[in-house]
């Protein structure tokens, strides 16, 4: 029987991801582009296809050296296969240590080759395509924008587990190779040649040319042979410099993770051990240690968040498939405020055509300027990169008239917190508009239907709520009013897409999901302070619990005139749970808005302008504490993060957002929720409705916001997670 009768069809050929090609007679080119993806990954199937190719070139005679490259424009090699690593997260400690020795042989191939072997990279080569670089011999990188190499591992809750904590420290140096590691930060090609790390830089279209000059050169010199027994021996280090090293290094892991990420110590310790003693030892004890480390709590999480990200990148925030994007192609910015400016330079800095506006012409000026600093600033030069200015300063129009905004594909309102406010500007603005133009507002509580009655085309009417500060916050709200199309929705996430952000796309409701889900947190934190908890005790529950700062801090940094609007907001949309307390109106009597006016909660009245306790700020909210009460930190916790996530739930069951996944990644990056939890809906998968329904029994008697949603309920009776629920996206 022939294959394809009978009605089954024949298998597909599985098509390589390797390509041999001989670029000269006796130099071997190993381009590695994989099949029918965006980037080069590496899978157990390309391992596999990888060792076949090493073995057949080590047996063939007369080769002088081997270029690997990719073929992907931008990428060499994305680091590994995450979702093979899901699979193993539950191993067996023995089976990870044979994972890794396995990886660690296969790419100890590139070093025991009779031929000099040269990793070419132009792109991105992080992860375990770092590692595979860093076995090669010789290492050449192009001059491209893109290029950067790196290990992102701690980032996963890892460390390298192919070799590279082991060849890192011994070709670029023990402080070089442990900033990479500890850190997860990437560099440049131009920081990979100063540091030893890579040999050459080149231009792209000479990559290939030069890396076989390169193994021309290798060849007369003998350097590389030198180089192998070299790297395969301890590393010289003096007793004294690395005790200041792990002491200097140790600290700044402290200062960044706060002891919540055990990675970057586990690496760090790993490698200050195994720097003294030779490659084979340090490679077993590699992986020894990896095991440790591997499906861990925070490993698990770190990759959840990895693949809430990656879900994001791909999502269109639509459950339809049939809707392509309108490209934007300038964008007007009504607003010269803070946040105004914000979003002007996250265009500028794309190079989309942006013009913005604001009716004081004081406030124009100055935020004219300030959006052309934000978008030419260069973290190295640690201030605005004049040559970037000058390229970008064209594409910035300074309107003093709204001629200029109303020709733009799409425009930003980005004015005063006030509905009628907006509402005039839109009612002056939309007559103006094209025909298939996008009016969109930065609100961050008004609910856009709303804002959008009155307007002649509301379905193109949307809500884009950046976070502030917009050159940090990765998230962008992309809000659904009651008649917003899907083309408006398609070409809103698309636009936040190419300024680099994470849009969700969320239906209508006061608060959206991030303040919606912040102000049960924050009102119960004023709660607490008026039955008798310190403010200090208030913001060191919530930074133990990991978040980056505690909600009275938080109050300052937001406004505290602001924050009682929004909870005016809030309290009129869910009066039955939202209890307004009088110390904030109390604060905002004084004169004390917080850090913008150099006193709130805290007093910032210091050089470093850093938070302080103030007596005058204690005394008015002591003023109000009826019954004084000692709290646990561990009823601390319970009262600020279980109204977040009952908050959350009422969210699900009211169908805000289209995914679970998305109120995570909204938290993560839009509030800072700890990322070594893995969202709020991980964490609270981790212990369980049954048990959060009894953390609940206590805190009942406190009122409706602590009762649990039927939802939830259902879930403690069935066993059910919040990641089983029935997802509408994919």
């Amino acid at each position: 029987m022939t294959p394809g009768t009978a009605g089954i069809s024949p298998l597909p050929a599985v098509e390589s991801a390797f390509t041999l090609s001989w670029p000269e007679s006796d130099i071997a080119l190993l381009t590695f582009d994989l099949p029918g993806k965006g980037a080069n990954v590496l899978s157990r199937s390309v391992l596999a296809e990888l060792k076949e190719n090493l073995a057949a070139l080590h047996e063939r005679k007369g080769v002088a050296g081997l270029i690997i490259k990719s073929g992907k424009p931008g990428t060499f090699i994305a680091g590994a296969d995450l979702r093979e690593f899901v699979v193993q997260l539950h191993a067996p400690k023995d089976q990870v240590v044979a994972l890794c020795t396995t990886g660690q042989s296969l790419f100890g191939m590139l070093s025991k080759t009779p031929f000099v072997t040269v990793a070419a990279i132009d792109g991105i080569c992080v992860g375990g395509g770092a590692e595979l670089a860093c076995w090669c011999d010789r290492r050449i990188v192009s001059c491209h924008p893109k290029t950067e190499i790196g290990f992102p591992e701690v980032k996963l809750g890892l460390y390298p587990g192919w070799g590279g904590t082991v060849r890192a420290p011994r070709i670029a140096g023990l402080a070089n190779a442990l900033e990479m590691i500890t850190s997860g930060e990437p560099i440049d090609s131009k920081a990979a040649v100063l540091m030893g790390l890579a040999s050459d830089r080149v231009r792209p279209d000479d990559l290939l040319r030069a890396a076989v000059r390169m193994i021309r050169d290798e060849q007369r010199s003998g350097a590389y042979v030198r180089d192998r027994k070299r790297w395969s021996g301890p590393l010289a280090t003096e007793p004294t410099e690395l005790g200041f090293l792990g002491a200097t290094v140790s600290a700044v892991i402290q200062q960044e993770t706060k002891g919540n990420y055990p990675a970057p110590s586990a690496a760090l310790e790993l490698m200050l051990e195994t720097c003294s003693l030779d490659a084979p030892a340090a490679l077993a004890r590699e992986a020894t240690g990896m095991a440790e480390l591997f499906g861990t709590p925070v490993n698990a999480a770190l990759i959840h968040v990895f693949f809430l990200t990656d879900r994001n990148k791909r999502d269109t925030g639509l459950d339809r498939k049939d809707v392509t994007p309108a490209v934007i192609r300038s964008v007007g910015v009504v607003g010269a405020g803070i946040m105004g400016q914000g979003i002007a330079a996250a265009n500028l800095k794309t190079e989309i055509h942006v013009a913005i506006a604001d009716a004081a012409e004081d406030a124009l000026t100055l935020g004219a300027r300030g959006v052309l600093e934000e978008a030419s600033f260069d973290r190295k030069l640690k201030g605005p990169d004049a040559q970037r200015a000058l390229r970008l300063g064209p594409l910035l129009t300074v309107s003093h008239s709204e001629a200029e905004i109303v020709a733009c594909d799409l425009v930003v309102e980005a004015i005063v917190e006030n509905a009628e406010a907006k509402k005039g500007l839109y009612a002056r603005l939309e007559p103006q508009l094209r025909p298939q133009a996008i009016l969109a507002s930065n609100t961050s509580t008004i609910p856009i239907t709303k804002l959008a009655e009155g307007l002649a085309r509301p379905e193109q009417f949307c809500g884009l709520h950046f976070f502030n500060p917009v050159r940090r916050m990765k998230l962008v709200e992309v809000i659904r009013g009651k008649v917003t199309s899907d083309e408006t929705i398609a070409a809103a996430v698309a636009y936040a897409k190419r300024l680099g952000k994470l849009p969700i796309v969320i239906n209508d409701c006061p608060g959206f999901l991030v303040n919606r889900l912040l102000f049960p947190y924050m009102n119960e934190a004023l709660q607490l302070l008026g039955e008798g908890a310190s403010m200090k005790e208030v913001d060191r529950a919530s930074l133990a619990f990991g978040m980056p700062l505690g909600p009275i801090a938080l109050y300052d940094l937001v406004g505290l005139d602001t924050a009682l609007f929004a909870g005016r907001v809030m309290w009129e949309a869910h009066p039955d749970r939202v209890l307004l307390s009088p110390i904030l109106p109390a604060m905002v009597k004084a004169g004390r808005l917080g850090q913008k006016t150099g006193n709130g909660f805290f007093s910032y009245q210091n050089k470093k302008k850093k938070a302080q306790p103030d007596p005058e700020a204690d005394a008015i909210a002591l003023s109000y504490v009826k019954n004084g009460t000692k709290f646990t930190l561990e009823q601390l916790t319970h009262r600020l993060f279980l109204p977040m996530l009952l908050e959350a739930t009422r969210v699900l069951q009211e169908k805000i957002v289209r995914d679970v996944r998305d109120v995570d990644l909204g938290l993560i990056f839009g509030l800072g929720f700890p990322p070594f939890k893995g969202g709020l809906l991980f964490w609270a998968d981790t212990l369980g409705a049954g048990k959060i329904v009894e953390m609940l029994k206590p805190l009942e008697g406190l009122g409706e916001r602590f009762h649990a949603p039927p939802l939830l309920v259902e879930m403690a009776k069935t066993g059910q997670k919040f990641y089983g629920l029935e997802m509408k996206s994919v």
